[in-house]
């Protein structure tokens, strides 16, 4: 099929060309991808399971927890098999409605991702805060309205995203210099004006990473402030190693996404193997480790989880 044509306005499909430059080494990239994506399934599966499973945790920061490993799920489910088949099969092409709605599920699953970790900064925020007062004023009921609110946002904020994007003619080229169908890569391709596409784009990252960033690094401050007040050293050292993990967790995420970002506008010098691979990163590593982070190092969780392996070899 040729990969570009004069008239038409609506490819038949799209052809995701993978990592550029390193096409040769396709067959060997997809194996830490398979097995970045294994643990994701398998670590976010089981913190889900026994949240759902064990009455003792519906409580709000677990209910977080149960609705950030739905999230990391579809976040590395959105991206991985279409990937693991351009490496592992040579499958390139994606059709073209199917890489819109790839589109839409990968930005959707970011901006949920970013409102849920900006929920369980909140989280502990009131946590170190406001101990005393913290079950009244994060009930489950609570978390659920603020679960609705950043689902309705994403909604409200990537449905236009992707409308925009159906309108636009393609009749230069339908190679996609990506391993998934990320919303600049494929505007660039666009014959017409992009102008409005690439300003709402800007606009919904503002909307979504520049608020949560904001609001998650003031959270972290005053928690830290707080932190550094307590009067046991023992205390002090255990609070700061668990915020030191939820931090690294949190740039790993939105230093890949905003790097990627700003890749498409402004780093026209940066060899696109680096931007595609830092733009595959925080769609990969974070829910891979988060069951680790949140999860495995939260107590309940792993005696549950290690009670049920005990049952298991018994």
């Amino acid at each position: 099929m040729s990969k570009s044509s004069s008239t038409q306005v609506t490819p038949p499909s799209f052809f995701l060309v993978g990592v550029p430059g390193l096409e040769s080494a396709h067959v060997l990239l997809a194996f830490p991808f398979c097995v970045a994506y294994v643990l994701a399934l398998v670590g976010n599966g089981t913190v889900f399971l026994v949240i759902c499973v064990e009455r003792r945790l519906h409580q709000p920061m677990y209910l977080l927890l149960a609705m950030l490993s739905l999230v990391d799920v579809g976040l590395s489910s959105s991206t991985t098999p279409k990937m693991l088949a351009i490496f592992w099969l040579s499958a390139h092409d994606m059709a073209f409605h199917a890489c819109l709605a790839q589109m839409f599920f990968i930005h959707a699953f970011t901006a949920l991702e970013s409102g849920l970790l900006l929920l369980m900064a909140f989280d502990r925020y009131v946590a170190v805060r406001e101990p005393l007062r913290y079950s009244a004023i994060l009930t489950n009921l609570t978390i659920a309205k603020m679960g609705v609110a950043i689902l309705s946002r994403a909604l409200a904020l990537l449905i236009p995203l992707v409308l925009l994007a159906v309108r636009l003619p393609f009749c230069r080229t339908w190679v996609v210099i990506h391993t998934y169908c990320e919303h600049m890569a494929v505007v660039k391709l666009a014959c017409g004006d992009t102008t409005l596409n690439s300003t709402y784009g800007l606009v919904v990252v503002v909307m979504v990473i520049g608020f949560d960033v904001v609001f998650i690094a003031v959270s972290y401050v005053l928690i830290l402030g707080t932190v550094f007040q307590l009067p046991s050293w023992d205390a002090r050292q255990k609070a700061l190693g668990t915020c030191s993990s939820h931090l690294c967790i949190i740039l790993l995420f939105y230093i890949p996404a905003v790097f990627s970002f700003l890749t498409h506008r402004f780093g026209h010098g940066v060899a696109p193997y680096i931007h595609i691979l830092l733009a595959n990163l925080y769609l990969f590593i974070p829910p891979a480790l988060n069951p680790i982070v949140y999860g495995w190092r939260t107590k309940p969780i792993r005696q549950k989880i290690l009670h049920a392996l005990h049952c298991c070899k018994g």
